[in-house]
């Protein structure tokens, strides 16, 4: 017996769990919205703004990657995924709504998988550009660790190319983070 995308989204994140089922509907209306489907390449691309339980199911079943270059991590921390098509350049951005009322967690689950999708989240245009192709870089290695990196991610200190690991900040009290 054939198993649903949601089985295998479950097989692939390990259990089932709300968090699980936001991805997952948030990858069936980009599917349903925007017409699109598994991304072989990079002609599909999702940015996420969280790194909780969904992003499995989004991986899953749309194809977009942190290995490929398609699946980019937008750290703000809310449950929003912004889905681009590279070949007609429709975009969309999801956001969950506010949930409403008390709900155990089985409760919940079983709600965001079956209301439709415009009941749990808010659709939108993206406020950001797509993000450009992957591109490939030459590795450095560390002159204090003698790791490599790609060179976007090095610096210089006192004459040495280093990694971000090794590079010691030097801000004199400031709160400002340049990389």
């Amino acid at each position: 017996m054939e198993k649903t995308d949601w089985e295998k989204a479950v097989e692939f994140h390990g259990h089932s769990c709300p968090g699980l089922a936001i991805g997952y509907k948030a990858a069936v209306a980009a599917q349903e919205k925007m017409g699109i489907r598994f991304s072989a390449d990079e002609e599909i691309v999702c940015v996420t703004e969280n790194d909780a339980c969904g992003v499995d199911a989004v991986q899953l079943l749309t194809g977009c990657s942190f290995g490929k270059g398609n699946l980019i991590y937008r750290g703000t921390g809310k449950m929003a995924f912004s889905f681009f098509n590279r070949k007609n350049g429709e975009s969309l951005r999801m956001i969950l709504k506010p949930f409403q009322g008390e709900m155990s967690r089985e409760e919940r689950q079983a709600y965001i998988l079956n209301a439709p999708a415009d009941e749990i989240f808010n659709f939108m245009k993206p406020g950001f550009t797509l993000p450009e192709t992957a591109r490939i870089f030459t590795s450095i290695a560390c002159e204090s660790c003698g790791e490599g990196a790609p060179e976007h991610k090095m610096r210089l200190q006192e004459g040495k190319k280093v990694c971000l690991d090794c590079f010691k900040k030097y801000d004199r009290g400031w709160k400002m983070d340049l990389y």
